[in-house]
């Protein structure tokens, strides 16, 4: 296993503007990628129910980088609280609220989340915007236009009961 590095680059100050009793993004452990964020209300979504929520933070993200809403993987697995758009992007001009679309893929129970539940993460990294170029043919390629499955796995894989959160 390779060696963490000698030392980790210095944070990316990002000016953060918090609505009345919101919650500042968080990492929960040192070395996250991401940082929570969190309701400002409480909530109920019934099953197949989306809904777009506030997390009372907006930020001012520094050009040449971009924000990436991402769905919380745990509340996924337990409850089947995802995002409907996945993941959302906060471009470095933008300066409203945070918003998350959430979803509850579960088909038969409600999700109850209250004020202040940890829904999603805001993970921040360098972008590069392309020069699109128009060309009559693109150059060849191994992979060529091989997608969706081309590169094999077609036996889909299967949960056994005994499996455990970690497991899958």
């Amino acid at each position: 296993m390779p060696s963490p590095p000698a030392s980790s680059p210095a944070p990316l100050p990002v000016p953060v503007v918090l609505a009345e009793g919101a919650v500042a993004p968080v990492y929960a452990r040192p070395g996250d990628a991401g940082a929570d964020l969190a309701l400002t209300e409480d909530l109920e979504l019934a099953p197949h129910q989306r809904a777009l929520v506030g997390t009372g933070v907006a930020v001012a993200i520094p050009e040449g980088y971009a924000g990436f809403v991402h769905p919380r993987s745990g509340l996924a697995h337990r409850v089947g609280l995802g995002m409907v758009n996945a993941p959302g992007t906060i471009d470095a001009g933008y300066r409203g609220e945070i918003k998350v679309n959430l979803v509850n893929h579960d088909p038969e129970r409600t999700i109850r989340l209250r004020r202040g539940d940890r829904i999603a993460q805001l993970v921040v990294q360098p972008v590069v915007q392309a020069d699109f170029r128009p060309v009559a043919e693109l150059p060849g390629s191994a992979r060529g236009a091989g997608g969706h499955g081309s590169t094999g796995g077609f036996t889909a894989p299967t949960a056994t009961p005994t499996q455990t959160e970690g497991q899958a």
